[in-house]
């Protein structure tokens, strides 16, 4: 278990290299100059190139690209994000105001598209082919295969501006305004969960009618137990590595769709910030987003292939 965890954490940190590397050296070949973001047009005009090389060298973007790159790594294990151009303050500030938003709606939404999706296809593979199994099988393929905006474009249409029931953009902590937060939530939760709950609720169907069948189920069926009891204890227990590898791909997918449903319901979190940074040539904004990203996905993928061997005791890591 020791040499395994040792191989996948050098492959994590191989990984979390290479995607910020690529987007380190993307960004920096995107056409535009941030410094003419980060000056105002009077100071444009007023100041000299030479003052504007001096701003310029201030933020290290005259130096190699890859000095900068070597720069911003090292920058980073000391825990310095940079500065944010844009928004002229300290990365690790703006991300510390903008993460706990993301988190608190794709949290909720991926406990809740993981739980009614579970239950969902445990109901189509126990009521398999009759009407109950045929709705829920349609719509969690709709789920899947339908945009992220899409959802979220039709309820504010209907429930905001029809219906008059939620409000179409924003975001409030309920710590403040228990209610306000409440109707600001359920839209942008539905649009992040639908994906996880339809994806969730195809593979637990498909995991339970491949697990039934086999003759320990049979067994404890003929041994009378309870319903609840051979479906808990026996089908599910036992078919949840698949669905554990799915839990495990849903957090990415949260995070993905964090920046198309916070542009859709104009809530300032880490995909719209992410969004705003791109177009504005933040680079520091945007590679401090893509490495937090990509350390919280190759952590989860790791916990994920270490709770293979929890859950099936045969799994082996030699």
């Amino acid at each position: 278990m020791g040499a395994y965890i040792i191989r996948r954490l050098i492959q994590a940190v191989i990984i979390v290299i290479i995607v910020t590397a690529l987007v380190f050296f993307v960004m920096r070949m995107m056409p535009g100059d941030p410094i003419l973001f980060y000056l105002s047009q009077d100071q444009l005009f007023s100041m000299t190139q030479e003052q504007i090389k001096n701003v310029r060298h201030e933020f290290g973007l005259d130096k190699p690209i890859f000095v900068q790159y070597v720069d911003w790594v090292g920058n980073s294990l000391k825990g310095d994000l940079g500065y944010s151009l844009t928004d002229r303050q300290p990365v690790d500030q703006l991300i510390a105001s903008r993460l706990p938003v993301t988190l608190y709606l794709g949290g909720i939404a991926f406990v809740l598209g993981n739980f009614f999706g579970i239950a969902s296809g445990m109901i189509c593979a126990i009521r398999r082919g009759k009407l109950t199994d045929l709705i829920v099988t349609f719509l969690a393929n709709l789920g899947i295969t339908v945009p992220t905006f899409w959802p979220g474009i039709l309820m504010i249409y209907l429930f905001s501006l029809k219906l008059g029931w939620f409000p179409t953009h924003g975001f409030v902590w309920p710590s403040v305004n228990l209610g306000q937060s409440l109707k600001q939530t359920i839209m942008p939760v539905i649009c992040l969960g639908i994906f996880s709950l339809g994806g969730m609720a195809r593979q637990t169907r498909s995991v339970m009618l491949e697990v039934v069948r086999q003759d320990y189920v049979r067994t404890a069926w003929s041994k009378g137990l309870a319903e609840r009891k051979v479906i808990t204890k026996h089908v599910l227990k036992n078919g949840f590595i698949p669905l554990s590898t799915m839990i495990g791909m849903g957090i990415p997918a949260i995070l993905g769709g964090a920046v198309i449903t916070e542009q859709v319901f104009n809530i300032s979190g880490m995909g719209r910030l992410m969004v705003d940074s791109i177009f504005s040539l933040d680079y520091a904004v945007v590679e401090a987003i893509v490495l937090i990203s990509a350390v919280l996905i190759v952590v989860c993928n790791l916990l994920v292939d270490i709770s293979y061997g929890w859950l099936d005791p045969r799994v082996s890591y030699s």
